[in-house]
C-alpha cells in the first residue's frame, strides 16, 4: 500500500484508475503496451514485468524516404497516421492479448523527436489509456534507449552504469544511476554521429540498405567491411585544440566536409568501388577514435568521483555498427574491466519494445501521467530528475 500512497499523494486518480492499481500492484507478471512514434518508424510491442517480449511490431518508411534524402517529417507524421492502428492491432493479436483485460499499463514515446509525429503516438495512448481506464506512462525516449539492456542482457544490469547513446538524432554520455536518474557528461556540440554517417554516405552515393536497422549509415558500414581504415587521413576531431579535447562533447560535422575535401583535392573518382569503400571505412575509423576519446575522459571522470560501474551500456541505431561495437567492447574489457552491454542490433534501432519495457521500469517507481499530457520535442534527460 506504501506504492499507492506515493502515487496518490501528488495527483488524484478516477476510482477506476484506483482499482486497476490495486490489481496491478499484486499481479505479477504484469503487461505492458509500448508505443513508439518518435521519428520514422511506428513501432508497437507488449513486454512484461517477468522481461518476457510478448510480441512486437514495426512499420518502417525507409522507402519513403529514400527517395527525398532524407526523412521528411510531413510524411513520417502521415504514414504513422495511416500504420499505427493496424500495428496495435497486428501486436495485440500476435501477442494473443486482450487490450481489456490482459494489458495492465500503456506507455508512450513522450519526446524527444518529431513534434507531429510524437503527437499521433502520445494522441492513440492517451486516448486508449483513458477509454480503457490503463495508467498511461510518458516515456524519454533516450531514457527508453538507456534501459533496454536491462530487458535483454541474461541478468537484470545493475545501476550504477555509463551509457553511451549513438543514433541519428543524439550522441550522449550518461552516467546512469536509476530510473529517472541520469548525469548527462557529454553531448554533441553541431550533427550527431548517424547524421554524420548518413551525410558521408549520402555523399559516397551509397545505396541505402533495406529492411529492419537499414538506411544510408547502416548502408555505409556495410561499404567499410570492404575497406582500408588507414587509406585516407582524416583528422579526428577536437584533438588540436587543447580546451575542446578536455570536453566529453561530441562534433562530428566536419567529418563530412573532411571526406568532401579529399575527394575534391585527390580528384577521386566516386564510380570505383574500391575508392568509396575505402572512404567509408577509414570516415569509420575516425568516429570510433572520437567516441574512445570521449568515453575515456568519461571513465576518468566516473573514477574521480567515486562511482563504481557495473557496464559500459551502448544503445542507440549506431549501436547496431559491428565495427563499433567492437571497438568499445574492447575499451571497456581491456582498459576498465568492465563489461560492454548492448541491446541485439533489432532492439538499438527505435522500436516499440523499449518504450514498452521502459513502462515496465517506471510503473514499479510509481511514475504514472495524466491523460492530458502533451508532447515535449525537446527534452534534456537530466529534465527528468526536475
Amino acid at each position: 500500500m506504501f506504492f499507492l500512497r506515493k502515487l496518490t499523494r501528488k495527483k488524484i486518480w478516477p476510482t477506476q484508475i484506483y482499482r486497476n492499481l490495486i490489481t496491478q500492484i499484486s499481479k505479477n507478471p504484469f503487461n505492458v503496451l509500448g508505443i513508439e512514434t518518435s521519428c520514422d518508424d511506428t513501432g508497437v510491442a507488449i513486454v512484461n514485468s517477468s522481461r518476457q517480449i510478448i510480441y512486437e511490431s514495426i512499420q518502417l518508411q525507409h522507402d519513403i524516404h529514400e527517395q527525398n534524402g532524407g526523412i521528411v517529417p510531413s510524411l513520417a507524421m502521415k504514414s504513422h497516421q495511416i500504420h499505427l492502428p493496424r500495428v496495435i492491432n497486428e501486436t495485440l493479436i500476435g501477442g494473443k492479448l486482450d487490450i481489456v483485460k490482459d494489458i495492465d499499463v500503456i506507455a508512450v514515446t513522450r519526446g524527444p523527436g518529431l513534434p507531429g509525429c510524437l503527437g499521433i503516438g502520445l494522441s492513440a495512448a492517451k486516448t486508449l489509456a483513458a477509454v480503457l481506464g490503463k495508467p498511461l506512462i510518458g516515456v524519454h525516449h533516450m531514457e527508453a534507449h538507456a534501459l533496454t539492456a536491462r530487458l535483454t542482457h541474461t541478468e537484470l544490469i545493475p545501476f550504477p552504469y555509463l551509457t553511451i547513446l549513438i543514433s541519428g538524432g543524439h550522441t550522449l554520455i550518461l552516467v546512469t544511476n536509476g530510473i529517472n536518474r541520469h548525469i548527462q557528461l557529454g553531448t554533441t556540440i553541431d550533427d550527431s554521429i548517424g547524421e554524420a554517417f548518413d551525410k558521408t554516405a549520402r555523399l559516397l552515393k551509397i545505396p541505402w540498405l533495406k529492411g529492419r536497422g537499414g538506411g544510408p549509415g547502416a548502408a555505409l558500414e556495410q561499404f567499410a567491411i570492404g575497406g582500408k581504415s588507414d587509406k585516407f587521413q582524416i583528422p579526428i576531431p577536437m584533438r588540436k585544440d587543447q580546451q575542446r579535447r578536455k570536453e566529453m562533447n561530441f562534433s562530428f560535422s566536419g567529418l563530412k566536409t573532411c571526406v568532401q575535401q579529399l575527394i575534391q583535392k585527390q580528384n577521386l573518382n566516386l564510380e570505383d568501388e574500391q575508392v568509396k569503400k575505402d572512404l567509408a571505412a577509414s570516415f569509420q575509423q575516425i568516429v570510433i577514435f572520437h567516441l574512445i576519446d570521449k568515453l575515456e575522459l568519461a571513465f576518468e571522470w566516473c573514477k574521480t568521483k567515486e562511482i563504481d560501474l557495473n557496464a559500459l551500456v551502448v544503445s542507440g541505431g549506431v549501436a547496431s555498427n559491428k565495427s563499433i561495437r567492437a571497438s568499445l567492447e574492447k575499451l571497456a574489457n581491456e582498459r576498465y574491466n568492465i563489461p560492454l552491454i548492448s541491446p541485439p542490433s533489432h532492439l538499438c534501432t527505435d522500436n516499440g519494445v523499449m518504450i514498452a519495457w521502459t513502462g515496465v521500469e517506471r510503473f514499479r517507481e510509481g511514475l504514472i501521467d495524466e491523460y492530458n499530457i502533451d508532447h515535449i520535442p525537446k527534452w534534456p534527460i537530466e529534465d527528468l530528475s526536475k
